[in-house]
């Protein structure tokens, strides 16, 4: 429902219904006969919002005013919603965040792959603050400011967000921002500086920074005492992946435990992890215990990364095959088998994305159960060999529910599998991002 209001670009405000919320987390309304996608507004709202853009099949419009605000509606507690793109869902309360969450699962589920799960798993949860163990900041030198701008990218503009504090980034970090700006601002280099990774482990804080020019002595100096100071880490990334280094000596190692299953993983800074450690632990518990690995079973494990899942899943099957593209997390996950004592896992580097990937030694193993954890394209070239491995049962990690959809239709319709569970994870609270997991047996 709008009132009926010719807008003009920015000229004058229409009031609509809010009839849903788009998967980018703006409200969706009609107006003229089209579909407009407004920030800010929620589900059952009566606002007043103002034409931003228009194209040829919907519009988008910016919320001007609340007239009748949804009872799930709460005050974002970070100063900075709106203008940071870091995060979308601060205005809905937690509980609807995860509801859409699942909503946006199961409705993939059905409209991309034509299946249904038999049980929808109940969603796992944890604190939706100060989560973020992982993050890459964004760093801009801003003239008219005299400073270097450090934070996510504006949610409407190719800008970097200002940002005093951050809510969701893991401490120290969390209050770290105005001290980096600082930091990069007093460098020789400050307009050379693109981008600060975080990486914050169990018991150290790693501070990636990368430099497209050479530091001067000064410069080194100034970032020395900035980790006695902050009692940080901080390395240096001139180049590709293979030129990250600590910025002196031998640095403390980055791990992270998971104690149900006595496994302490290390990574390196520019390593992917995953971003919620809390969610992480309930997550692989969960799938171990779908998976249901036992002293008889042969386990192969899809897309390995450092072993997040092979080395818990290792402790209760007879033997488990990691496979991974890239050859530096192979090697971290051979490493992390040896230190946690081991021996009954294997991994093997592996082009997953290939045509010909069932013709690699590994993939015509036999394997009673498979356990994958794709990127957001999924996994589609590796689904006939999941099929002739002989699995009884998969257990599908996924963080896009469009390619989970895909591949499930594809197990169940021409692979003969059945899905019968399937939920999702809150590991982005305050985001549209759906993590999530599904069960699939064998018919």
């Amino acid at each position: 429902m709008s009132r009926a209001v010719r807008a003009g670009v920015g000229s004058q405000t229409v009031t609509s219904r809010i009839d849903d919320l788009s998967h980018e987390g703006r409200g969706v309304a009609h107006h003229e006969g089209k579909t407009v996608f407004i920030d800010d507004a929620l589900p059952g709202e009566l606002v007043e919002w103002v034409l931003r853009k228009r194209g040829r099949s919907f519009d988008e419009g910016s919320t001007a005013k609340i007239l009748e605000p949804s009872p799930d509606r709460v005050t974002p507690r970070c100063a900075h919603f709106g203008t940071c793109g870091g995060c979308a869902l601060q205005h809905l309360s937690a509980d609807r965040q995860i509801t859409f969450k699942q909503q946006q699962l199961t409705e993939a589920l059905s409209r991309i792959g034509h299946v249904t799960p038999t049980e929808v798993l109940p969603p796992l949860l944890a604190d939706p603050w100060n989560y973020r163990r992982r993050a890459r900041l964004s760093a801009r030198w801003v003239p008219k400011k005299n400073k270097v701008v450090v934070g996510f990218r504006e949610r409407a503009a190719p800008l970097v967000a200002d940002l005093q504090h951050c809510d969701v980034l893991t401490p120290p970090v969390d209050n770290m921002l105005p001290q980096l700006s600082e930091l990069l601002t007093g460098l020789s280099i400050r307009d050379r500086v693109p981008q600060i990774e975080v990486a914050v482990a169990d018991r150290s804080v790693a501070l990636l920074i990368r430099i497209l020019q050479p530091l001067t002595a000064a410069d080194r100096e100034r970032l020395e005492q900035f980790e006695r100071d902050h009692s940080v880490q901080i390395y240096l990334q001139p180049g590709g992946n293979d030129t990250v280094a600590p910025l002196q000596g031998a640095a403390i190692p980055l791990t992270y435990r998971l104690p149900q299953f006595d496994v302490e993983l290390h990574f390196e800074p520019a390593d992917f992890v995953q971003i919620n450690a809390a969610i992480n632990e309930l997550m692989v518990a969960r799938a171990v215990e779908l998976l249901l690995p036992g002293s008889g079973d042969d386990v192969l494990d899809l897309f390995c990364g450092l072993g997040n899942f092979s080395l818990p899943l290792a402790r209760r099957a007879r033997h488990v095959v990691g496979v991974e593209g890239e050859a530096g997390l192979v090697e971290r996950a051979r490493r992390n088998a040896e230190r946690n004592g081991i021996a009954n896992a294997e991994f093997f580097t592996g082009n997953l994305a290939a045509e010909d990937v069932g013709q690699v030694g590994w993939a015509n193993r036999r394997y009673s159960k498979v356990l994958l954890d794709p990127p957001r394209a999924g996994a589609r070239e590796v689904l006939p060999t999941i099929a002739r491995s002989g699995a009884s049962r998969v257990v599908y990690i996924s963080c896009h529910p469009g390619t989970l959809a895909r591949d499930a239709g594809i197990l169940v319709n021409e692979h003969g599998f059945e899905l019968t569970a399937a939920g999702a994870m809150d590991m982005f609270p305050h985001t549209t991002h759906v993590e999530s997991i599904a069960v699939f047996d064998r018919q």
